[in-house]
């Protein structure tokens, strides 16, 4: 029997795990960032320190690195067998909304990629191999004050407007790849397909619009 890791099956299954996994883990980031929101940056610099330290997390963040790039790798191992099977385009293409979203994973997905190591160099590695970062004091603890650094970068036009962009194109990834990961899993059913459907696009919009509105209302308001 093929093995689960080196299989066709067995990677599509592990992209779907994978994809789904990493769909919760922006969730819960939106969650601590829209913290930046309220009018104390204390609250998101406390969130953002307990995500840092916690022993808990800190064993998650070594799975989701490890899922990242897990997704990245055999999303590419698929998309050129994808490709090496078809070197012809076909004649007819089927218009449907899955089929346009699929057509663009890759790209989108070089996209995304580009994006989150900007993002990873401007906040995560700032915070953990440098001092570029201030530190403040609250009830006699020390914190990074991330929260200055990303209102000073929402302060930056060409920043919100790529930070926006790049929200945009993973919302088109969102919205196929959701679906997608769950038919991998076995789950397509005509009762139940639609309502995964619709969860996939309330996710989506949740994301898109969460992680978009941060940047806007600081960059007018704050």
């Amino acid at each position: 029997m093929s093995n689960i890791f080196t299989s066709s099956i067995g990677k599509k299954l592990m992209m779907a795990l994978l994809g789904i996994f990493l769909v919760l883990f922006l969730l819960v980031h939106l969650g601590v960032n829209l913290l930046i929101l309220m009018d104390s940056r204390q609250a998101f610099n406390v969130a953002a320190h307990f995500m840092a330290h916690n022993i808990v997390i800190k064993v998650f963040e070594i799975f989701l690195f490890g899922g990242f790039i897990l997704h990245i790798f055999y999303g590419l191992i698929l998309q050129v067998k994808n490709w090496l099977s078809r070197p012809i385009g076909y004649n007819k293409t089927n218009n449907s909304q899955t089929s346009f979203f699929s057509k663009f994973m890759i790209h989108t997905a070089v996209i995304i990629f580009i994006f989150l190591t900007i993002h990873m160099i401007d906040f995560y590695f700032k915070s953990k191999f440098t001092n570029a970062v201030e530190i403040v004091n609250y009830n006699g603890k020390e914190y990074h004050d991330l929260a200055a650094l990303v209102l000073q970068k929402f302060k930056m036009p060409a920043f919100v407007i790529g930070y926006i962009l790049s929200f945009v194109f993973m919302s088109f990834h969102l919205l196929h790849g959701f679906q997608s990961a769950f038919q991998t899993l076995g789950i397509n059913h005509k009762v139940y397909t639609p309502i995964i459907k619709k969860i996939g696009i309330i996710c989506t919009l949740i994301i898109t619009v969460g992680f978009t509105i941060i940047p806007l209302y600081v960059y007018f308001f704050k």
